[in-house]
């Protein structure tokens, strides 16, 4: 049987990893099947390829993440290797062996293949260093495996398995740390964050993905550097915040970034929020309130049977952004927030642009929150079906998102007025889906396109096709569908009335 205890008999002179850290003791049973499962799960690529490199005097591990997530019992999906070969070294070794190949990361050291479907990348032993205006690292390869787990971010990350001898090297205890859910980083982590200020946010990433907590060092060290994030590329840090976003628990990782200071160089808006009173619950600040709105969200999310959605998550927790600007006093100690959705959507916005969100992302995000107070207009229901037929065109495909958006922005501890919030919600989506059934609510068109209107109307293409377009849209949302007849009759005499006003004005 492959030995998949701690790698203790390689010769220390020639490879720093044979002094391991002992300390963690050795695998339980159910690690060392975790180990072997995770080599089997690439058999016989693993093999074959471990072999290839042994016989031309070159080492290979699996290393990272893959073997992190083996121990905890995750899936993964990723497979990354480590080797002591340079890439072009690498691209040799596989060559004619690999059914595809890839070189994109390759300044990085980072070679890429395929081979019977499995997706692999090999990196050669690396150390990488930003300077202190740089927004990339300086690469500078290395000759072991112990200095190159030394230069990964946590000690969790910084266990290997060698191919092809199943062994496995944990020079930093990352096992001991593994058991005691707590993220450490291999050497200082003043050092590590020097290196790659990004893994300040991987950090808080962790803490909400995999439920650790931040060693006392580790998050004084974060909180005395985050600074230094604003020369890592926005590209990267939002990279990082949306896996975040995406995690089972991203409030844990928000409160992390806002009690490190991380957020006021990331998302300063969010902090902002936390000494601002919420106008419906004065016990709780708008911070406070705005986790609560994601976690629920979240809860609705998983009910509705949906996949973890980026869009609502972002529109739950940025959804009140606003309040901070527009927060004023009236009389009687009353506070009011007049338009902070207006005003939100447009800081939304701004700080997902500047983040380099997809616009697609930036729009749906945006839309919601300037979205999200829609319904509180809606009352006992006195709402026409033309109301309601304007609610869901504004809302178009972001409508589930903004049933659920509004749900969650319930946060009451008034049993009687929650219930009757759900209460008048519940009749809100059951006309909608009436109405839906009856006139395809989501594809609402004029009952004329372009064409018949410039032929009921004897014009060309033009201003006045599209005016006409948008009051037949109008029409439409307020009465349903009409007759032909009518909607041309409608249409002719808008257009009558319409010329004459602006001959009038010509006047």
């Amino acid at each position: 049987m492959p030995n998949t205890e701690f790698s203790r008999e390689n010769d220390a002179a020639q490879d720093p990893s044979a002094q391991v850290n002992t300390s963690a003791g050795a695998l339980s049973g159910a690690q060392r099947a975790a180990v072997t499962a995770l080599v089997d799960s690439i058999q016989p690529v693993a093999e074959e390829l471990g072999d290839r490199f042994d016989s031309h005097g070159q080492q290979l591990a699996i290393v990272g993440g893959p073997v992190r997530d083996a121990l905890l019992g995750r899936a993964t999906n990723d497979v990354d290797l480590t080797t002591d070969a340079v890439p072009q070294r690498i691209l040799e070794l596989i060559d004619g062996w690999a059914d595809s190949v890839w070189t994109v990361g390759i300044e990085f050291g980072t070679v890429g293949l395929r081979k019977r479907g499995l997706q692999l990348e090999i990196t050669t032993y690396r150390s990488e260093d930003y300077s202190p205006k740089s927004r990339k690292p300086e690469v500078a390869y290395g000759t072991n495996i112990h200095d190159d787990l030394l230069r990964r971010d946590f000690t969790v990350n910084a266990m290997a398995v060698r191919l092809p001898s199943q062994e496995f090297v944990d020079p930093f205890g990352g096992l001991e740390d593994l058991r005691a859910k707590v993220l450490r980083t291999p050497g200082r982590p003043e050092d590590s964050f020097s290196d790659d200020p990004l893994r300040i946010m991987r950090a808080v990433r962790f803490a909400a993905q995999l439920g650790f907590s931040l060693a006392p060092e580790v998050a004084e060290a974060a909180r005395n550097m985050a600074d230094r994030l604003a020369i890592v590329s926005a590209e990267r840090v939002r990279d990082e915040f949306t896996k975040l976003m995406l995690s089972p628990d991203p409030r844990r990782g928000i409160e992390l970034m806002v009690d490190l200071g991380v957020a006021d160089h990331v998302m300063p808006e969010i902090p902002r929020m936390r000494l601002e009173i919420d106008e419906h619950h004065r016990h709780k600040d708008v911070y406070e309130h705005s986790l609560t709105v994601l976690d629920q969200a979240m809860d609705l999310e998983r009910k509705r049977g949906h996949e973890p959605d980026l869009v609502l998550r972002l529109a739950a927790l940025l959804h009140d952004i606003g309040k901070p600007r527009t927060r004023a006093f009236e009389g009687g100690n009353r506070v009011t927030f007049h338009h902070h959705e207006v005003v939100g959507a447009s800081m939304s916005r701004k700080r997902m642009n500047a983040l380099r969100f997809p616009k697609d992302v930036t729009t749906q995000v945006s839309t919601l929150v300037a979205l999200h107070l829609r319904f509180h207009g809606y009352g006992k229901g006195e709402w026409t079906d033309s109301a309601v037929r304007r609610y869901a065109r504004d809302a178009g495909d972001q409508l589930e998102r903004l049933h659920i958006l509004t749900r969650a922005d319930c946060t009451t501890r008034n049993r009687r007025k929650a219930a009757a919030l759900a209460r008048s919600y519940d009749d809100i989506e059951r006309r909608i889906s009436e109405l839906a059934q009856q006139e395809e609510l989501d594809r609402i068109r004029p009952d004329l396109d372009g064409n018949e209107i410039q032929e009921v109307l004897g014009v060309k293409p033009g201003p006045l096709v599209g005016k006409a377009y948008r009051y037949l849209l109008e029409l439409r949302l307020e009465n349903g569908p009409m007759e032909k007849e009518k909607v041309v009759a409608e249409l002719r005499s808008w257009a009558a009335e319409h010329l004459e006003q602006e001959g009038r004005q010509e006047k």
